[in-house]
């Protein structure tokens, strides 16, 4: 497995050859070179990062040498534990860090672990700072503090209470509406971080969690990925416990999933859907979202009378134009909320927060809350990279194939068709190509998938 460098962070496998997977060596020298990046760009002597990790098995292990490393340079570490990305975002400017480092690899299975790089607002640093790092990391020029100038050490475990006083005193979310409702919810959050900070934030909001793998011990029970193929033991905990719906998040908490009280999913995409038609109600403005999502958010955006945009995919992207636009709320279709009221980061527990919000003052269920809106159905394949495919040729050739179809090459190559659209583009976290389709039915989705897929062997 080739260690993947990208917009969205440094990741790879535990285990195996140095410069090839996630070696503790690989760790230490990108460790290394954000650190040194950020001495070179910053005029001050004494810098603190903030360091916080989601509960995989190679969590522990991957801290000690990124905490070391840091040190090592001279660099101050205050060290929040098992937290969540959100939770680190938001705490990067509360504690006036730096920067921060998350040690999560999302969605990915188990023997993945990342490092994801925040500069000092707690967003995720640019394509061009990320090029920087990386050109320092494989040119290691590094030079580590002295003896008497190591950086110092230090723990915080206010972090996820921190973060949940911040979103429960943002003027859109209705604590009381929401504590007057008494919501049964069943979680599921992979054994990961989201066991700890999703039950403490529904405590607050007067809610009832049944709790299903919150224990944060790094074991997933199910592939992470908050996708419905995964989600069976949810979506019948839901029916036999008669809870009002289901939440899932993945391991680092940034992703949110939501099951309906017949234990159907609501769907990835509409997560953002109903947060957005809950928030443009109450403030004009702009929604964004990346090429891979639902056209239901450009529907209902325009149901507001409000505008809607499209970045190309990758969290950094999306920040970029909601900055541009003075968007109101943004994100990814994977369940990725962004509410820059609070913070320019994907946030499950804003997002449960909001949607709580939302439902109560809707006074419905979520599945008659999920009919209200446009019906759309994705695909959502891939095809696994070799290294003799070139994948920017394909593409290139995808796109000459339906040159006569309305084509975006922002992101790899998005086609819209009248009634339906394919998005085909290279994973910026895994060596695949993936193959995003929207249709009105999820047949019709699955076969452009799948016409996609045939189509793209036959010019390979």
């Amino acid at each position: 497995m080739s260690l993947i460098k990208s917009i969205s962070g440094i990741r790879g496998t535990i285990g195996g050859k140095v410069g090839d997977n996630l070696t503790p060596l690989d760790v230490v020298k990108f460790a290394s070179a954000f650190g040194s990046w950020l001495q070179n760009n910053k005029n001050k002597k004494d810098l603190t990062l903030i360091i916080g990790r989601d509960a995989r098995i190679s969590g522990a292990m991957v801290n000690s040498l990124v905490t070391a490393t840091l040190q090592g340079l001279g660099i101050n570490v205050i060290d929040l534990g098992l937290s969540t990305t959100p939770t680190v975002e938001v705490m990067v400017p509360e504690l006036n860090a730096d920067g921060g480092i998350i040690l999560t690899a999302s969605h990915n299975p188990k023997q993945w672990n990342a490092l994801k790089l925040l500069n000092e607002k707690g967003e995720f640093i640019s394509g061009e700072n990320g090029a920087e790092v990386l050109a320092l990391a494989e040119n290691e020029d590094f030079n580590y503090a002295e003896v008497d100038d190591l950086g110092a050490y230090e723990t915080r475990e206010d972090g996820f209470d921190i973060h949940i006083e911040k979103i429960l005193a943002l003027p859109l979310v209705d604590l009381e509406a929401i504590k007057a409702k008494k919501y049964k919810i069943v979680l599921d959050a992979v054994n990961s971080t989201g066991g700890i900070a999703i039950p403490m934030l529904l405590d607050r909001l007067g809610c009832e969690t049944v709790k299903l793998y919150c224990e944060p011990t790094g074991h997933f029970p199910h592939n992470p990925e908050p996708l419905k193929e995964h989600l069976g033991d949810i979506c019948e905990l839901v029916k036999k416990e008669n809870a009002d719906f289901g939440v899932v998040v993945d391991p680092d908490v940034d992703r949110l999933a939501l099951i309906d009280e017949n234990g159907e999913m609501f769907g990835e995409e509409y997560t953002l859907v109903a947060v957005a038609d809950y928030l443009l109600k109450h403030k004009k403005g702009a929604a964004i979202s990346n090429l891979s999502s639902s056209r239901a958010l450009r529907d209902i955006a325009n149901s507001h009378d409000s505008q809607y945009f499209a970045s190309a995919v990758g969290e950094v992207n999306v920040v970029n134009l909601m900055k541009e636009k003075n968007a109101v709320i943004g994100g990814e279709g994977n369940g990725g909320i962004i509410y820059p009221d609070l913070h320019y980061g994907r946030d499950s527990l804003v997002g449960v927060a909001l949607f709580l919000t939302h439902l109560a003052k809707e006074n419905k269920t979520v599945s008659e809350l999920r009919a209200g809106y446009p019906a759309y159905f994705m695909g959502k394949k891939k095809i696994e990279l070799t290294p003799e495919i070139d994948v920017d040729a394909l593409l290139t050739k995808m796109e000459k194939e339906y040159q006569n179809e309305e084509i975006s090459t922002v992101d790899g190559v998005k086609i819209e068709f009248e009634n339906n659209w394919v998005h085909l583009r290279k994973s910026n976290t895994e060596p695949i190509i993936r193959i995003y389709t929207e249709a009105k039915s999820q047949e019709e989705a699955d076969k452009l998938g799948d016409d996609m897929i045939a189509k793209i062997k036959s010019l390979i």
